[in-house]
């Protein structure tokens, strides 16, 4: 017992390391060739009892990294999101951004927008929404497509 108690943290372990290597002795008797050595023969039969115990106790590293996810993963991945998002916003033209920073950073509403850059309420609802696909698109890695009337001037072949 007490070479059990150097490999182990706590009495139960002591207790089932100490019950396993002498099973195991027992078991394997007759591999004793010398009687005056049987003091060694049982250590090593304990201490390897005990790095077998700690094998069999070593915690599944998956199971832990599930226990401490939390606040940490969702601080991450709001700043990836953030991140993505600023990047987005980069692709829209200035008036666009303008239009957005009014809703979302001065939270301003429709008509109050639409008063303030002289538009009709219809047109600046449109645009928001039009704005909001636009954004959800760019970050989900699809095309970004021009709002009506900014198209890029086509080439014509003359033949």
């Amino acid at each position: 017992m007490r070479t059990a108690y150097r490999y182990a943290s706590n009495p139960s372990e002591v207790e089932d390391i100490a019950q396993d290597a002498l099973v195991r002795a027992w078991r394997r008797r007759a591999t004793l060739r010398d009687e005056t050595r049987r003091k060694e023969w049982l250590t090593t039969i304990v201490r390897n009892e005990a790095y077998r115990q700690h094998e069999r106790m070593r915690p599944d590293p998956i199971a832990e990294v599930e226990i401490y996810r939390g606040s940490d993963d969702e601080r991450l991945t709001e700043t990836v999101e953030r991140a993505d998002l600023h990047a987005a916003l980069a692709v829209l033209d200035e008036s666009d951004r303008m239009l957005l920073r009014l809703r979302y950073a001065e939270d301003l509403t429709q008509q109050a927008i639409a008063r303030r850059l002289g538009l009709p309420d219809g047109t600046v609802k449109v645009r928001l929404h039009r704005l909001r696909q636009k954004l959800e698109r760019v970050m989900n890695g699809g095309p970004v497509r021009r709002r009506p009337g900014r198209r890029a001037k086509s080439r014509s072949s003359s033949g």
